[in-house]
């Protein structure tokens, strides 16, 4: 088979192309002499009718700038789209947005199709190494295996136009590596690393049978793992939590009360105690990052503040005071639209559905009460063990128009995400303006063939009504324009 007669269908039929028998041609072709500009021109005349290069080495590059034309643009933080401007990018950043009508040598022109260009989204809460994997599997199953099909659903996730996550528990740290080196597709990850938990915390995984702990005893499994790390008093937690840093974290992720995947800790429950959670944030502040916290209720998000935490993740249980807590404090507020509905964690016990349905009525007072206040609100899903799941990534934003203007919903996806990414300091591993259309900031684009601030429906048919995905100025995605 000539590698010109490639269909997309070929390039779909596998979870990565690199494995299919064309590559193997094309990498023929590359050693005779082919060059990167010519594969590439070569993949594109393939998959004429629509293209989705499923792994970054299949990714676009071109030296010359790009400029996208024939769209409305918004910019992540505007509630009016811009027209008659295109949109620059060169050196995997955005260079300028140009009146339609001016002239810019040995650019690359991009036909948006009349469709919305926008920033690449942002999921605040997420598991790149849980995500897709059943429970069993995480706990049972070889580590190597996890952590490829982790790196399957990274290329999923991209191609959702989820550029960007914050992955809030897990060892993603060598998939970021090989995402950040273009060996795989996949989001941008500001890694956490291990959750830090106390015994009989949210992050402690182990069996019954486990238990007690000696100095003789093994690491657990998801310790061992790197899913989390338990800390007891002051002198450990220090410890944990520069182990993270040490590994590359970008913020530190604590278990501050109690939840509903775990089998043993109260949700109610107050986890780790003030010295505790201030020994967590001077750690993270001396390396010029920050604490987050997971906690659902109104005294664990009250002492969680008190003592440093920047940002909460969860909080469906809080009250109105608590609420004028987090704003008056400047604390960032990460939730998600648990809502015991088709979309929600699977949940095996009756105690675990019975805390899913508190918090689910939790989480409509929450977010009316986030709007009421103003809170400073960010968006994710905390989608856990179930690859359908994960496909629901878009739908999950789409259903905070239940209380959001969609201009709102794609700011806290979009600009606001940035802004508390950027609370890493230093140990950003992307500096730069995230989820921004702006002079300056990371070319992470979507084009969407109609206009997301009229139906936030739309991203939640990817596959659809994304026609272009550009993350770091290289085309992931790019279909033939469509009139919108």
């Amino acid at each position: 088979m000539n590698p010109e007669t490639l269909t997309p269908e070929m390039l779909l039929e596998r979870p990565c192309a690199c494995h299919s028998p064309a590559f193997a041609r094309i990498a023929q072709g590359m050693a005779a002499g082919l060059t990167r500009r010519g594969l590439g021109r070569s993949i594109a005349a393939a998959a004429a009718a629509s293209t989705v290069l499923t792994c970054e080495a299949f990714a676009e590059v071109t030296d010359k700038p790009i400029r996208f034309t024939n769209v409305r643009i918004f910019d992540g933080r505007s509630s009016q789209l811009i027209d008659g401007r295109d949109v620059l990018v060169s050196g995997g950043k955005i260079e300028a947005l140009v009146p339609r009508t001016e002239q810019v040598a040995v650019a690359e022109v991009l036909d948006g199709g009349g469709g919305v260009l926008m920033p690449g989204l942002v999921d605040a809460h997420w598991h790149s190494m849980l995500v897709a994997i059943p429970q069993s599997v995480a706990m049972t199953a070889d580590l190597g295996y996890i952590h490829l099909l982790a790196g399957q659903e990274a290329e999923r996730t991209l191609l959702r136009g989820f550029t960007t996550v914050r992955d809030v528990g897990g060892p993603s740290f060598a998939l970021k590596r090989a995402i950040d080196e273009h060996r795989l597709a996949g989001p941008r990850i500001y890694p956490s690393g291990a959750m830090i938990s106390q015994t009989g915390g949210h992050g402690d995984f182990r069996m019954r049978y486990e238990i007690p702990r000696s100095p003789q005893t093994s690491l657990s499994r998801a310790e061992e793992a790197g899913v989390s790390a338990l800390a007891d008093g002051e002198a450990e937690v220090l410890q944990r939590v520069r182990e993270q840093l040490l590994l590359g974290a970008s913020q530190i992720k604590i278990m501050a009360g109690g939840g509903v995947s775990s089998l043993y800790d109260p949700i109610d429950g107050m986890q780790f105690t003030p010295a505790e959670i201030r020994a967590a944030v001077a750690a993270a502040s001396d390396w010029g990052t920050y604490v987050c916290a997971h906690v659902y209720t109104s005294a664990g998000v009250q002492r969680a503040i008190e003592n440093g935490v920047r940002s909460i993740e969860h909080g469906q249980l809080v009250d109105e005071a608590t609420v004028r807590r987090i704003v008056d404090t400047d604390t960032w507020w990460s939730i998600q639209p648990f809502l015991m509905d088709e979309d929600a964690n699977p949940k095996s016990t009756p105690e675990q559905q019975r805390q899913q349905r508190l918090i689910a009525e939790g989480t409509v007072r929450a977010f009316e009460l986030g709007k009421k206040h103003r809170a400073k609100m960010v968006w994710g899903t905390d989608i856990l063990f179930d690859a359908s799941k994960a496909q629901t990534q878009g739908k999950q934003l789409a259903k905070l128009a239940r209380w959001f203007e969609p201009a709102e919903v794609l700011r806290m996806a979009t600009s606001r995400s940035g802004e508390l990414l950027a609370l890493s300091g230093e140990r950003n591993p992307y500096p730069g303006a995230l989820g921004v259309i702006t002079p300056g900031a990371w070319a992470d684009i979507l084009v969407v063939a109609g206009n997301p601030l009229d139906d936030l429906g739309l991203l939640a048919r990817p596959e659809e009504t994304l026609t272009t995905i550009m993350k770091e100025g290289r085309i992931i995605k790019r279909n033939p324009p469509q009139s919108v």
